[in-house]
């Protein structure tokens, strides 16, 4: 139980500091997409917000010995790092974002990945590559040239697939494209 519950707290800090490190770069977040409130929900990252590690530690390791019996019974751990979640929060209209329609749910996931990208580029020194699957269906033109000047922004290399060749049009003479038919690539343009 000490060496799962060193472990498991140090999975929930490390949680907790990334979703701090995401959240920093959300509040910077355009206006052209939501701006997410992010939180870590768990009993351990809960008990991190008021205690030290270490004494967090020994009560996650004095809950395991105590759960072990009915932990034996069902084949799982009841509780600890692995049963939490990620919150997310629609900002300017105070709502979870299970609530929110597609497109705003969408739109804030878009903006989570953006901050993830420009959180990893500050602490790599480099953009990471993002592969973005139907990233502009569903999204207004608006919003759609928005996404596309955060990506040039970022100045790394993104993958955006899609099946709809004209969501993509603002792109020409910035992207090279590929048409992929009947499992043959080739270049456009």
């Amino acid at each position: 139980e000490a060496r799962m519950a060193a472990d498991g707290v140090a999975v929930a800090a490390a949680r907790r500091e990334a979703v701090a490190r995401l959240q920093r770069f959300l509040s910077a977040t355009s206006g052209h997409f939501p701006r997410p409130g992010l939180a870590i929900e768990g009993r351990v990252e809960t008990w991190l917000e008021a205690a030290p590690a270490g004494e967090v530690e020994g009560r996650f390791a004095e809950m395991l010995q105590n759960s072990r019996p009915h932990d034996a019974q069902t084949g799982s751990a009841g509780d600890g790092p692995h049963r939490a979640d990620l919150a997310v929060r629609h900002l300017e209209k105070d709502m979870p974002a299970a609530q929110c329609s597609t497109g705003e749910q969408k739109a804030l996931l878009i903006a989570v990945i953006l901050a993830n990208a420009k959180a990893e580029a500050e602490r790599r020194g480099a953009a990471p590559i993002l592969l973005l699957d139907e990233v502009a269906a569903h999204l207004d033109a608006e919003r759609r040239a928005a996404l596309f000047a955060e990506i040039l922004a970022l100045g790394g290399q993104a993958w955006l697939s899609g099946t709809d060749r004209d969501l993509f049009v603002p792109l020409f003479g910035q992207a090279q494209f590929v048409t992929v038919d009947r499992g043959q690539a080739t270049m456009d343009g």
